[in-house]
């Protein structure tokens, strides 16, 4: 079975070049709340003894990113969407060494322009 969100366009814009918009579905959003370990906040503690980029925190982040995009785009393709635009993300912590990161953006329904 085909992954029904592998084709989904996504653009920080309000358009996608090359298609037109002849459907809007209203906001959908992804949500993921992650925290650090105590083994990751050790080895992150080491790290920035070292200086230089915390390798930790920043594959922890990247993949809250990942599942909070692919949580949007499973709500869009519920709606029935194809697109979304206006894509943001948005990361705020909601306890200490807990953080909560939002995908969200505006479902649509697109056509390639001939």
């Amino acid at each position: 079975m085909a992954n029904p969100i592998a084709h989904h366009l996504v653009s920080t814009g309000n358009d996608i070049v090359g298609h037109r918009i002849v459907r809007s579905f209203g906001i959908v959003r992804g949500i993921t709340v992650r925290s650090r370990s105590v083994v990751g906040n050790l080895g992150a503690a080491l790290q920035t003894i070292v200086g230089g980029n915390i390798s930790i925190y920043t594959e922890l982040c990247e993949k809250a990113r990942e599942e909070a995009c692919e949580l949007m785009l499973r709500h869009a393709a519920a709606m029935g969407a194809n697109a979304v635009v206006a894509m943001r993300y948005d990361a705020n912590e909601v306890a200490q060494g807990v953080t909560e990161v939002l995908a969200y953006g505006t479902a649509v329904q697109v056509q390639p322009v001939p």
